[in-house]
């Protein structure tokens, strides 16, 4: 899922941290991939003329085999060296987020058996497209095409856009490359967004200078966690009614979440928000 309204913010409150690149411009750089975001990109994107997954003979899904071998073939042919990152064990606090993700799962499911009789071929798909998750056996399909294609690739121990970054931090790869603004939270020297995309959406590759974003939201890294947790992510849901703007105003003038929820907790009558029951802020920024 990612950092609710955090790419906009940085956007507004640190413009110098954003440039656009093309693939071209990116040639001999070494780039530490977030391939379960990749595969669930491609299950969704690569489909036939009539919306449906590509399949082999035997009706096996291989849409993300093609978006994988392909758009791989496309950055090795611009001079990138990829390695691609797996998911590992997610951690335990995200099982509130999965859990939400499969009952997402369950109701998109529904809903596309409810109107299977009277639904129009988009509709259809739209529906399936929300049903959309990677399984184990796809990912070690993606693996063993890495392997064969001479790629190569990692297991994380947990989170893929965590080691990404981490890869990143040590020098060992140039940049994190995620959708999920929340790499940034473990602050790689840079991170790329859109480079997994196909030229057909015509989307620049987006870098953000992590450097550059901490300076333009003067902000140091523990209290940039906070924000990002704040916004929302994965880990825990937020105090109900803050949104982007209304968590920067809070952070600026507080400079924690543990003075946030202190401000809120003494002030319960002058203010409209509540602290979640148990929320368990401490737990998802040590994780950060």
């Amino acid at each position: 899922m990612g950092v609710k309204g955090l790419n906009q913010l940085i956007k507004e409150h640190a413009p110098e941290a954003f440039r656009e690149f093309q693939l071209k411009n990116l040639f001999g750089r070494k780039v530490a991939i977030d391939a379960s975001m990749c595969l669930y990109q491609y299950l969704i994107a690569v489909r036939q003329s009539d919306g449906q997954q590509l399949t082999s003979e035997d009706g096996e899904t291989t849409s993300h085999l093609l978006g994988m071998f392909y758009r791989t073939i496309r950055l090795v042919e611009n001079g990138i060296k990829p390695m691609y990152v797996f998911d590992g064990k997610p951690p335990v606090l995200k099982g509130g987020e999965l859990e939400k993700r499969m009952i997402r799962k369950k109701e998109a499911l529904k809903q596309q058996e409810d109107i299977k009789d009277t639904a129009t071929v988009e509709e259809m798909v739209r529906y399936e497209k929300r049903s959309v998750r990677v399984t184990k056996e796809q990912n070690n399909e993606a693996k063993k095409l890495l392997e064969l294609m001479g790629i190569p690739y990692v297991d994380a121990p947990c989170e893929a856009e965590a080691q990404c970054a981490e890869l990143a931090v040590a020098g060992k790869v140039f940049a994190a490359a995620s959708e999920d603004m929340d790499t940034l939270c473990y602050s790689p020297p840079y991170l790329l967004r859109h480079l997994t995309f196909a030229e057909a959406r015509k989307m620049p590759i987006d870098q953000i200078d992590y450097k550059k974003a901490m300076e333009g939201l003067e902000m140091d890294k523990q209290t940039f966690i906070d924000l990002c947790i704040l916004l929302g992510c994965d880990y825990c849901e937020t105090i109900k009614g803050v949104g982007p703007v209304t968590a920067f105003k809070l952070i600026k003038e507080h400079g924690s979440l543990d003075n946030i929820v202190k401000w809120i907790e003494e002030n319960p009558d002058s203010t409209k928000f509540k602290v979640p029951e148990n929320w368990p802020y401490a737990e998802a920024r040590e994780l950060f």
